[in-house]
């Protein structure tokens, strides 16, 4: 059983990420695009569980079907689309998780969402200060339920993302 755990802002989630995100690209080879810290580890002052995000975009997501035993050669058990169409999704550790991989093709809407959904908490403190105070809140509710967990913050994040990719497309067009 996964514990749920949330912890302060750990400015070396960065380079963890780079060094994961190196590892990635290299796999991934012609096909990626580019590659995302994205969720609570990438936003600095946000509350975290202490998982690394990573969004590696690519050209075709198919692509991405024929690599995962190098993926399992790099400790990453693949959860193929795990709800989320045309995302490829993969995790590292079991017990303790210490990555997610969400992978999509370019142009894919989830990436306009992750990172408009970054971005947003970056630019607005008062946001971020409110989404770490949920998030701890429901870790201290849920310290064994990463369901309830994700459950309980779900209507947030989603309400969250809308208002953020307006905001964050209307900012790209400046």
């Amino acid at each position: 059983m996964r514990r749920v755990e949330v912890v302060p802002y750990d400015s070396a989630w960065s380079a963890r990420f780079e060094e994961e995100a190196d590892k990635l690209k290299r796999l991934f080879g012609g096909t990626v695009v580019e590659v995302h810290h994205i969720g609570s580890t990438s936003v600095p002052g946000l509350e975290a569980k202490p998982i690394i995000d990573i969004m590696p975009v690519v050209q075709e997501i198919e692509q991405v079907d024929e690599l995962v035993g190098h993926m399992e050669a790099l400790g990453y058990r693949s959860f193929g689309e795990h709800g989320i169409p045309r995302r490829r999704f993969f995790a590292k550790g079991d017990e303790v998780r210490t990555f997610h991989v969400h992978v999509f093709e370019a142009g894919d809407e989830g990436v306009t969402r992750h990172l408009a959904f970054r971005e947003y908490l970056k630019a607005f403190p008062d946001v971020r200060a409110e989404y770490g105070d949920l998030k701890r809140t429901l870790a201290e509710q849920h310290p064994s339920d990463i369901e309830s967990y994700i459950q309980g913050k779900q209507e947030w994040v989603s309400e969250t993302e809308r208002v953020a990719t307006i905001w964050y497309v209307a900012e790209q067009t400046k």
